[in-house]
C-alpha cells in the first residue's frame, strides 16, 4: 500500500494527491492593553495609620495596604489592638474611579510640579500619587500641593482610607464593645454628610453585620442600614 503523505502550508492541507483547503483556527494574540492604574502613598509617623498604600484600577478594582499602629484600651473598652499590617482588596464606585483618572490625564500622567513652594507649611504627611498604564507614566511627591486638581485627588483619597479605617473601628466595637457603637456611628455619618468618608461600599459587609445583629441597639441599626441604603443607590 503506497504511503499518504501530508504536508501543512499555510491554511491549505495537501493529502496524497488530493488538495483541501482548512480555514485557519488560530489567530495571532491581539495585543492587550495592561489596566492603567492610579497609585497613593501616604506616611507621616504619629497617627493611628501612619502608612497606607490605595492602588485603583480603571475598572474599579484595587487594594488598600496599610500599617496600623497600636490602639490602646479605652475606659468603655479593656481590650487594646496590637499593631498590624492590612493588605485588602477594594472596589470603587465608576464615580469615584472616572473622577480620579480623569484627574490624573489632565495632570499628565503626574509629571508635574506637586508640592507647594511655600515656606513654613504644617507637615500633613508626605503624599505620592504615581500613574502607570499603556497611555503614559508619572510621579510626583508633596506634602501641600496648591493645585486645585491635586487637592481634589488627595481629599478622595483620604477620605477612602478614612472609610476603611472606620471599617476596622466598627468591627473592634462590634465585637468588644457593643456600646461604643452609638457615639461612633454617629461620629461617621458627620464625617459622610461632610465629604470626608468616601466609598462606603468599602465597608458594607461590616454596616451589614451591624444591622443584622439584635443585639446592638436599634437605633444603631437604623443607621447602618441607612447607610447600606445609600450605597446601593451610590451604585446605580
Amino acid at each position: 500500500m503506497r504511503a499518504t503523505t501530508s504536508i501543512v502550508l499555510g491554511t491549505a492541507l495537501f493529502l496524497g494527491s488530493s488538495f483541501v483547503a482548512i480555514a485557519q483556527t488560530a489567530e495571532p494574540a491581539a495585543a492587550v492593553s495592561p489596566s492603567a492604574e492610579v497609585t497613593f502613598q501616604f506616611d507621616r509617623t504619629g497617627l493611628p495609620v501612619p502608612r497606607f498604600t490605595l492602588r485603583i484600577h480603571e475598572n474599579g478594582t484595587g487594594t488598600y495596604q496599610a500599617d496600623q499602629a497600636e490602639t490602646p484600651a479605652t475606659q468603655t473598652s479593656m481590650r487594646g489592638q496590637a499593631a498590624q499590617h492590612v493588605d485588602r482588596p477594594i472596589n470603587l464606585t465608576s464615580g469615584t474611579v472616572a473622577k480620579v483618572f480623569k484627574a490624573a490625564r489632565s495632570l499628565n500622567h503626574f509629571n508635574v510640579e506637586c508640592a507647594s513652594k511655600a515656606k513654613n507649611i504644617a507637615d500633613t504627611g508626605t503624599k505620592t500619587l504615581t500613574y502607570a498604564g499603556s497611555d503614559g507614566s508619572g510621579s510626583c511627591v508633596y506634602n501641600y500641593s496648591e493645585n486645585k486638581t491635586v487637592g481634589t485627588l488627595t481629599d478622595i483619597f483620604l477620605g477612602v482610607a478614612s472609610t476603611l479605617d472606620e471599617g476596622r473601628r466598627l468591627e473592634f466595637l462590634h465585637r468588644y464593645d457593643r456600646l461604643g457603637l452609638d457615639a461612633e456611628m454617629n461620629s461617621f455619618a458627620d464625617e459622610v454628610k461632610e465629604g470626608r468618608a468616601l466609598e462606603m461600599g468599602t465597608i458594607s459587609p461590616t454596616l451589614a453585620a451591624i444591622a443584622d445583629d439584635t443585639a446592638v441597639i436599634q437605633r444603631v441599626r437604623l443607621r447602618a442600614a441607612k447607610m447600606l441604603e445609600q450605597v446601593a443607590a451610590d451604585s446605580h
